[in-house]
């Protein structure tokens, strides 16, 4: 019995009295009669759901009344497959997520390698132009009239002299840069 005298939801689906230690009392309410048990019922049948519950190791059996009410429940609303058809649609899902995903991540790889290549196209373009000293200011080094000067920032990070105005020096400068 489930509290002042009102019958469990089985017991009042059923229109029996609901006994001192009921088998369905635990875990069907009194609001849950015409829902879960009404399923139950038609589904599986009463007494069929009472012999399994009795069954059961205590600890058990409230995971079972919720896995038998889930069951009936799919069962009314797909009658050939019952909750597998629920899983099946989740499975679907979880495929189609996995699919989306993995365009997502080859389009975000795609046009990291499109910035990638248009960054260098640009280095390319100012050193074809012969314009060294803007590709310079870019990155942290100031000219001054011919020669080129590290920022103080930036002097103890190249082990070479910028001084020299060789496209030697500048291409080993470039190529320690990146």
């Amino acid at each position: 019995m489930t509290g002042l005298g009102s019958p469990c939801g089985a017991c009042k689906f059923l229109r029996r009295k609901c006994v001192r230690g009921c088998i369905f009392a635990p875990y069907f309410c009194h609001e849950q009669a015409s829902t879960h048990f009404a399923a139950i019922h038609k589904v599986f049948g009463a007494s069929n759901v009472s012999k399994l519950l009795m069954h059961l190791p205590v600890h058990d059996r409230f995971e079972a009344a919720l896995s038998i009410s889930y069951e009936a429940q799919a069962r009314l609303q797909d009658p050939i497959y019952g909750c597998v058809s629920q899983i099946f649609s989740l499975q679907q899902q979880v495929i189609n997520l996995e699919a989306q995903i993995a365009c997502f991540k080859a389009e975000a790889t795609t046009n990291c390698q499109q910035f990638q290549a248009q960054e260098n196209f640009k280095i390319e373009q100012t050193l074809m132009n012969g314009d060294i000293s803007m590709h310079f200011n870019d990155i942290g080094i100031q000219s001054s009239s011919q020669n080129l000067v590290p920022s103080s920032s930036l002097v103890d990070e190249f082990p070479f002299a910028l001084e020299d105005t060789s496209l030697d020096s500048f291409m080993e400068a470039t190529n320690y840069l990146y």
